[in-house]
């Protein structure tokens, strides 16, 4: 099975041979690396950028106001943070221009914790985005979900977020892509660059299928009668291994994953929520003004007398970094055991 790395290769080549993807560029996004993640590596529209946050975000805008359709790399999010006054303009061209002017965009950018990556390379970016209207913001925690979510992306006639977790992008899936080969080892020669000298190197893409995830959609991973667990990104895993460890205690719990933060499929997580009568969100971004701050709000206002507990949030702590050593890592962001005590809790909890 293809990793989420390997996943959004091949949703760009798909993007840029079928869908009219006319730019992918970013910081060492080009050859010879093809991204610090290798997510672009083979891309015949890929090309370097400037060390220019700033100019990446700007760049993008004019390409699709220009009429093209670009998808471009912030490295980290870490460094998206001086392009927020852009990154608005950006949101509101559509609105501002009466509909005069569509803005075709994907900004890529790895988020979240994992990597040991310390101060510079470890942040959430998930309630600041949440807090731009005008753009859809999407975060996958399958490879399958990146594919699909990303093809959707690019044939978006308005600016999309595609944000990656970093500590699931080595992660195999569990579905295979569509049009992917059966041997893993067959993919990883085909569209993975050799290491040393690639000069010389081309890919051979293997015979990708149309699959689209619509945005906004999410989806239930795991039935469950007791409690629900909302989540996505880095923290989704750890939210399936926790029910499954609960189901061995006899807990039920149900697990959504919501793939998409704007628009949120709020069906879903309604009709679970008033079928089991508790919630737990998750996710790892800082916990004061988190996005799953917003979800508990609404679920307040909507659900209240289909509640049998508070519903609660497991989140980053609010610290300016994540801190280098492993201790302080986990101790910084959700970890599996965190979640299995808050869900187990919150089962337990009566009216």
């Amino acid at each position: 099975m293809a990793n989420m790395a390997q996943a959004i290769r091949m949703a760009l080549h798909y993007a840029e041979e079928n869908l009219g993807v006319t730019d992918i560029f970013g910081e060492d996004v080009g050859a010879p690396l093809g991204g610090v993640f290798t997510c672009t590596q083979g891309l015949k529209t890929a090309w370097n950028s400037p060390l220019d946050e700033r100019g990446i975000i700007g760049t993008a805008m004019g390409l699709a106001m220009a009429g093209n359709r670009p998808v471009a790399e912030i490295q980290f999010c870490d460094y998206i943070y001086n392009t927020i006054d852009l990154l608005k303009l950006a949101g509101n061209t559509h609105w501002a221009t009466n509909g005069d002017w569509a803005m075709p965009m994907v900004v890529r950018t790895p988020v979240g914790s994992g990597i040991r990556g310390s101060l510079y390379h470890s942040h959430s970016f998930d309630a600041t985005m949440t807090h731009i209207p005008g753009w859809k913001v999407v975060i996958p925690s399958t490879p399958l979900d990146a594919y699909g979510l990303l093809i959707s992306a690019c044939q978006d006639p308005n600016p999309v977020m595609f944000l990656e977790p970093k500590a699931l992008l080595r992660v195999k899936g569990e579905e295979r892509i569509p049009g992917e080969p059966e041997d893993d080892r067959a993919l990883s020669k085909m569209i993975d660059a050799p290491l040393g000298d690639r000069s010389q190197w081309k890919p051979q893409w293997p015979a990708l299928e149309a699959f689209a995830i619509p945005i906004g959609k999410g989806k239930r991973v795991r039935e469950g009668t007791q409690a629900t667990v909302v989540s996505y990104g880095r923290t989704m895993p750890l939210c399936i291994k926790a029910a499954a460890q609960l189901a061995e205690e006899g807990l039920s719990v149900e697990v959504i994953d919501m793939r998409s933060l704007w628009p949120y499929d709020w069906d879903l997580i309604k009709a679970s929520i008033q079928k089991t009568g508790r919630v737990l969100f998750v996710n790892e971004d800082t916990e004061v003004t988190n996005f799953g701050e917003h979800l508990v709000r609404r679920t307040v206002d909507e659900l209240f007398y289909s509640l049998l507990a508070p519903p609660r949030l497991v989140a980053g702590k609010f610290i300016p970094g994540i801190g280098l050593a492993d201790a302080l890592e986990m101790a910084s962001v959700p970890q599996q055991n965190d979640i299995t005590t808050a869900l187990r809790s919150l089962c337990g909890e009566q009216p």
